[in-house]
């Protein structure tokens, strides 16, 4: 099987695994009623996943994918601000209602990990892959490396703040609240990302000496890191 193949096979098992957790909690779901719903044999489940929690790390993931792929594909340019402004605008152009479904799977997901402690574990090793990714990204604009201490507490900030904001405003919508209120959340996110970072992280950025980018400025040195 080819790895997207393998891919599309487990977002489709972690779907239905969601919509059976949400309707009856983790406790009245099986392994077999997974299989089931997704026509598929249980023993198949358990080839792509170690348990019936686990089913739902991939929707869990899936959630925050359109925040990873802005950040990812943040050009040197840009400011966050203007980059997410762009892409959200492209998204509510491009996006499908699988995709808007994904997001509100995930949503739900995120709000049961209150309840069920295997669930935030799925939520939370989600933000642990967006942690490490953020220091890549962060790397990238600092010209450091993801290992150096300063870009790592950077990436710990940032991700934590991701976390916090998607589950205030995935607890918000869940509990009533009009979409209308977070029309703004692509400018909370970068807002949050820079006041993580202490302004590290944020602002266009200009090649320096020698390739990679760097901050903008008058010299094109680093800002906020040692």
């Amino acid at each position: 099987m080819s790895e997207q193949r393998r891919h599309r096979l487990r977002l489709e098992i972690s779907r239905e695994a969601a919509r059976l957790f949400w309707a009856h909690g983790v406790d009245g779901t099986s392994g077999d009623q997974i299989a089931d719903a997704v026509g598929l044999s249980t023993r198949t489940i358990w080839r792509h996943f170690r348990s019936k929690e686990s089913c739902a790390e991939p929707i869990v993931t899936q959630s925050v994918d359109w925040e990873m792929t802005t950040l990812r594909e943040w050009p040197a340019h840009l400011s966050l601000e203007e980059h997410f402004e762009e892409r959200s605008r492209r998204f509510a152009r491009e996006a499908d209602a699988s995709a808007a479904a994904d997001i509100g799977l995930g949503v739900r997901m995120i709000r049961l990990g209150d309840s069920e402690p295997a669930i935030r574990t799925a939520w939370l090793m989600a933000c642990d892959q967006l942690e490490r990714e953020m220091a890549e990204i962060i790397a990238t604009r600092l010209r450091s490396t993801a290992d150096d201490l300063e870009v790592r507490l950077h990436a710990a900030a940032a991700s934590a703040s991701l976390r916090v904001i998607n589950e205030y405003i995935g607890a918000a919508l869940l509990d009533g609240a009009d979409p209308r209120e977070f029309a703004d959340s692509p400018a909370r996110i970068a807002r949050a990302v820079r006041r993580a970072t202490a302004g590290a992280v944020g602002d266009p950025v200009q090649p320096g000496p020698g390739s990679g980018p760097g901050p903008a400025g008058p010299s094109g040195a680093r800002d906020g890191v040692g």
